[in-house]
C-alpha cells in the first residue's frame, strides 16, 4: 500500500512539473524562421551568448566553416540585460574550476530557491582549457486576480483543453486585470493579463506562421489602430487554455566548430524552458549552458574585410597593357555629373 502511495504521489508531482518531451521547437533568437508550427523563444540563450561574446570572444561570433544564421542573430545581442530585471536572472562565466558546479547550485538556489536541470549534462571537468557561460531565468507571479477553472473544452478541431477564463459567472473585479488590445474579428484579437508585479502577459489569437519579432510587431501596430471599445464588458467571455511545457534542446549547429580569430571550440550549446500558466498565474524556468574549450591550435590570424566602396570622390586611369603611362585619366566628385 505504501509503495503504491509513493508511486502515485511521483506520478502527481510528474504532472505538475511537466517533466516531459514535448516536440516543442526552442529557437535561439525571436528573429529565427522555421516552418515547426509549435515552437519557442526565451531570452535566457541570448544572455548566455552575450556573455560569450563580451567575456570570453569579444567579437562577434563567427566560423571558418560558415557562420548559420541564427549564430549572426545572436550576435545582434537584441536582448540584453537592460531589457529585464536583474532579480529574474542569474548568470556565470568563467573557467571551470573544481567547485564551479557547487559555486552555481548554491547561486541558484539562494536566488531562486531552484535547482538546475542541465549541470549536469555539461561537461564541468575541472580543467584550465575548459569555459562556462551559463545563465537562468526564473519568473513565478500571479494574476492581479484568479480567473474561473471553466473546464474542458473542445481546442481547434479535434482536441480538448482545459480552460481558464471568465464567463457566465461574471465578476466586475476580475476585468480589473484584463486589458483588450483590439477585436478585429473572431479569429484576430488580442488581450493583456495583468500580475501583481511588473509582468504583462500578452495572448494574441492569429494563425500567421512568421518569426516571432513579425508576429510581435504585428501585434503592436493592430493595438495602435484599433479604435474599438476596450473594456472588457459583461457579456463578453475569456477562455484560456492551461499551458504546460517542458522542452530542451542542444544546439548542434552551434558545437564542433571554432570560433574565428580565437583557439576556441564550442563544446556544448544546451538550453532548457519549463513553462507553466494557470487559472493563477505563470511559472516559468529556463536554462542556458555554453561551454567552450581552448584548442591547441594557435587561433588563425582574423581577417578583417576591406571595404571597395567607391562612394566618395574617385579617380579613374585606364592605359594600354604595354604602356607605363595611362591615357585616360578622370576624377569624380560630383555623380550627378556622370549619371541620367
Amino acid at each position: 500500500m505504501k509503495k503504491i502511495f509513493v508511486l502515485l504521489l511521483c506520478l502527481i508531482l510528474f504532472a505538475n512539473t511537466c517533466v516531459f518531451a514535448s516536440n516543442i521547437e526552442i529557437q535561439p533568437t525571436m528573429f529565427s524562421r522555421t516552418t515547426a508550427t509549435d515552437r519557442v523563444w526565451c531570452v535566457s540563450f541570448q544572455l548566455a551568448w552575450n556573455d560569450f561574446i563580451k567575456k570570453v570572444v569579444f567579437n562577434p561570433v563567427r566560423f571558418r566553416e560558415g557562420t548559420p544564421v541564427s549564430v549572426a542573430e545572436l550576435n545582434m545581442q537584441t536582448f540584453n540585460v537592460n531589457n529585464i530585471s536583474e532579480k529574474a536572472y542569474y548568470k556565470y562565466t568563467g573557467k571551470v574550476r573544481k567547485n564551479t558546479k557547487k559555486q552555481i547550485s548554491k547561486a541558484i538556489k539562494r536566488k531562486f530557491k531552484e535547482t538546475s536541470d542541465i549541470l549536469d549534462k555539461l561537461d564541468l571537468t575541472a580543467r584550465g582549457d575548459m569555459y562556462l557561460i551559463y545563465a537562468m531565468l526564473k519568473k513565478d507571479f500571479e494574476f492581479v486576480h484568479a480567473f474561473d477553472k471553466l473546464g474542458k473544452d473542445i481546442f481547434a478541431k479535434d482536441s480538448v483543453a482545459e480552460y481558464f477564463g471568465i464567463g457566465e459567472n461574471f465578476d466586475k473585479n476580475s476585468t480589473e486585470g484584463i486589458e483588450v488590445l483590439f477585436y478585429n474579428d473572431y479569429n484576430d484579437f488580442a488581450v493583456k493579463l495583468l500580475t501583481s508585479n511588473e509582468d504583462e502577459v500578452y495572448l494574441y489569437k492569429n494563425s500567421i506562421n512568421k518569426p516571432f519579432n513579425f508576429i510581435y510587431s504585428d501585434m503592436g501596430k493592430k493595438q495602435k489602430s484599433y479604435k474599438g471599445e476596450r473594456e472588457f464588458k459583461k457579456n463578453d467571455e475569456l477562455r484560456v487554455p492551461n499551458i504546460c511545457f517542458s522542452e530542451e534542446k542542444s544546439y548542434e549547429e552551434l558545437t564542433n566548430k571554432r570560433v574565428m580569430g580565437t583557439n576556441l571550440v564550442i563544446n556544448q550549446a544546451i538550453q532548457s524552458i519549463k513553462f507553466n500558466m494557470d487559472n493563477k498565474g505563470v511559472k516559468l524556468k529556463s536554462e542556458a549552458g555554453i561551454t567552450a574549450v581552448v584548442t591547441s591550435i594557435q587561433p588563425e590570424e582574423e581577417y578583417v574585410p576591406r571595404l571597395f566602396h567607391f562612394n566618395d570622390t574617385f579617380v579613374i586611369f585606364i592605359k594600354e597593357k604595354n604602356s607605363s603611362k595611362p591615357y585616360f585619366a578622370l576624377r569624380v566628385n560630383d555623380i550627378r555629373k556622370y549619371q541620367k
